[in-house]
């Protein structure tokens, strides 16, 4: 059973950015994409074994339903208050701008032992090859060694 990258996110260009991230460096791992957290809970509570990192936007936009009217997408913290509700399995990334929502989901999430580590979005997409994409690398590969080369000796 393949490992699984787990994003809420519904912005279609950070989307995109995120993918292409994905893609170049961890593309054994399945990747799976939610717009609203509902969709994402119900996921989670058959395959959140399979998860190996979790990243959660808060603010999403509304969706037009099937009769047209505006669909509530809800938030990132209905997640993170779903997962403390469940045994860790992976660190959880909280991207989203929004302060107050990022604080309440680390604290929800950190009360119920899980890991997170929070990126805030600037500068349009540009913050996820680089500040999103470093977290997703640090929680998947892990902090970067560097060796020691003792003088005299070969490298």
């Amino acid at each position: 059973m393949a490992k699984t990258i787990v994003i809420l996110e519904d912005n279609a260009a950070r989307r995109a950015a995120m993918r292409a991230c994905i893609a170049d460096r961890f593309y054994t791992f399945e990747t799976r994409f939610f717009d609203e957290s509902a969709e994402m809970i119900a996921y989670l509570e058959t395959d959140l074994e399979r998860a190996v990192v979790i990243s959660l936007d808060n603010d999403l936009d509304m969706k037009i339903g099937p009769a047209g009217c505006p669909v509530d997408a809800g938030e990132g913290r209905h997640v993170a208050e779903f997962l403390a509700t469940r045994s860790p399995v992976c660190p959880v990334i909280i991207h989203t701008s929004n302060t107050n929502a990022a604080v309440a989901m680390q604290e929800v999430l950190r009360g119920a032992d899980w890991k997170t580590k929070r990126v805030i979005p600037m500068d349009d997409t540009a913050w996820i090859a680089t500040d999103w994409f470093f977290a997703m690398r640090r929680i998947i590969v892990g902090p970067i060694r560097l060796h020691r080369l003792s003088v005299g000796q070969p490298s």
